[in-house]
């Protein structure tokens, strides 16, 4: 079992009235979520708080008879990983259902990023533009890709990274829980090793900060409590144009030997594809 250490912190910023951003975090049983309502549409923050809760109580309603890394060979992904994706595609229905008796919460959206860890494992499920960085050994990696026309314009080989930041627009999200009722969820699947320290985050976070000042200040707070609220003060600091919104993870496998074996059993499974 993982021991998981976690801060985390959210604000409206200097722009915003209210803050559309809903986070979740369940130490107890790995899993952590957050969501950023989608700026512009009625009732982001319902939407953002509603996809939360409805996940999580799907996985909670799961968990009691669910064996996290048991293998699926023939869709390629664990049992927890299957289960993540169905919970928020039904988030998703939900959103939709209430969106359409109420005319209150007409076109609200939001994106959603999730963590699960368990044992040595990490499953990652993401819609939108909210992010996932892990740092390891004093590199900074961003796991998920965000799901907006810059970044498609980029994977197209339109623009590189540079020229896409100065001449296309980076909030134009292509993909969100509550936009149609058919969502496509990345899910990734990951070993998790000691000394690896995670973070979701809104794009309220890095519009703000660099990923350079991100990487100095995760190198420099070895205290999660102080990384996440320099992280959040920076983001402020630099204008707080919008709601920053900041979780940072330690998960620490209770011996090297757990984490060796859980490598080993999954090339097991590769070898068997």
């Amino acid at each position: 079992m993982n021991a998981i250490q976690c801060s985390s912190q959210t604000h409206a910023g200097h722009l915003r009235q209210r803050n559309e951003d809903y986070m979740i975090t369940d130490a107890d049983s790995g899993i952590f979520m957050l969501a950023d309502g989608m700026g512009g549409h009625r009732s982001g923050d319902f939407a953002s708080k509603m996809a939360c809760e409805s996940v999580m109580h799907r996985l909670h309603k799961s968990l009691p008879s669910l064996s996290p890394d048991e293998f699926d060979p023939e869709l390629g992904y664990t049992r927890a990983s299957l289960l993540l994706r169905q919970a928020l595609l039904e988030a998703n229905e939900k959103i939709l259902q209430e969106a359409d008796s109420n005319p209150e919460h007409a076109g609200m959206g939001t994106t959603i990023v999730v963590a699960w860890f368990y044992r040595d494992q990490l499953t990652i499920a993401h819609v939108g533009d909210s992010r996932l960085y892990r740092l390891r050994q004093g590199r900074l990696e961003q796991l998920t890709s965000d799901h907006t026309i810059r970044q498609e314009l980029i994977d197209r080989g339109y623009y590189d990274k540079e020229q896409a930041e100065t001449l296309v627009q980076r909030n134009l999200v292509t993909r969100a829980l509550g936009a149609d009722r058919s969502v496509a969820i990345d899910i990734q699947e990951t070993m998790t090793l000691p000394g690896d320290l995670y973070l979701l985050c809104s794009d309220g976070l890095y519009d703000m900060v660099e990923e350079q000042t991100i990487l100095h200040i995760m190198n420099r707070c070895y205290d999660l409590t102080s990384c996440v609220e320099t992280l959040t003060k920076t983001a402020l600091g630099n204008g707080g144009k919008d709601n920053v919104s900041v979780i940072c993870i330690r998960s620490t496998p209770s011996t090297q030997e757990a984490s060796r074996d859980g490598w080993k059993k999954r090339i097991k499974r590769l070898l068997r594809l």
